[in-house]
């Protein structure tokens, strides 16, 4: 009888011997919420606090200056680098005001809708723990566990490293690496002999910046920048989904 085929690593990963995942936008559909958050706290502040440049007052792109300025930073960190991209020069209490804002946006509506894992990403992360390759999850957002609670993959991963963890460790935001070398070393495996995945800019950098072995950038819009972004800042390949990374094998 012939072997039953089923799902292996591409060859990318066969040297691979730990995988660390960015939370928003990799594992969970749930950037496009952050990023309606994002816009809708942004908007508020630059009509009730306008900048001077007339040019500068356009609203906040959930697309293009979601994944300049905020992907994958910290609440605090996105919204004072979009702030100062428009001119304005942010106190320290009005970037609280909008990341609140932002906060509490993101919760209604999380708690309202919920959000769904990406099934190419629970397909990868189930054939690396075929392959007894120990898995993270990662993420600046102090929502990453309940996310991914709620999307049912929590325990598909073997450590977690989200921001509430980044804050008690003082860990650095990305770009700094910080955090994945936290996750990884959680997951007793050097950063040279693992993988970061990430689909933010910051990310991307981030993982580069750590030495880690190979860098997969995640380019879930498919736009026709965002590739090029991606490998500028540090990605060595890029995929549109996660099922890139698995090819068919014969049956163990």
């Amino acid at each position: 009888m012939a072997a039953r085929s089923h799902e292996v690593l591409a060859p990318v990963l066969r040297d691979i011997e730990a995988v660390v995942l960015d939370t928003d936008g990799v594992i969970t559909d749930s950037a496009k919420v952050h990023a309606a958050a994002w816009k809708t706290a942004f908007d508020t502040f630059l009509t009730e606090h306008p900048p001077d440049d007339l040019a500068q007052r356009r609203p906040f792109d959930a697309g293009e200056d979601y994944l300049r300025y905020v992907d994958g930073r910290s609440r605090l960190d996105g919204a004072t680098a979009f702030l100062v991209s428009r001119g304005l020069d942010p106190t320290e209490a009005s970037v609280h005001a909008v990341a609140g804002d932002k906060e509490r946006l993101f919760t209604e509506r999380l708690r309202e809708h919920g959000v769904d894992a990406y099934p190419g990403t629970v397909r990868l992360v189930r054939a690396l723990r075929d392959a007894e390759v120990p898995v993270a999850a990662a993420s600046a957002s102090r929502h990453a566990r309940e996310l991914l609670t709620g999307a049912g993959v929590l325990d598909l991963f073997d450590a977690l490293v989200d921001g509430g963890e980044a804050a008690r460790l003082g860990l650095a935001g990305k770009p700094r690496p910080d955090l994945f070398l936290e996750a990884v070393r959680r997951l007793g495996v050097p950063p040279a002999r693992a993988a970061v995945v990430e689909d933010a800019l910051a990310g991307v950098e981030g993982g580069r910046r750590g030495g880690f072995a190979l860098v997969v950038g995640v380019d879930r819009a498919d736009g026709p920048d965002t590739r090029r972004r991606l490998l500028r800042h540090g990605a060595d390949v890029v995929v549109n989904d996660l099922l890139e990374l698995l090819v068919e094998g014969a049956g163990r």
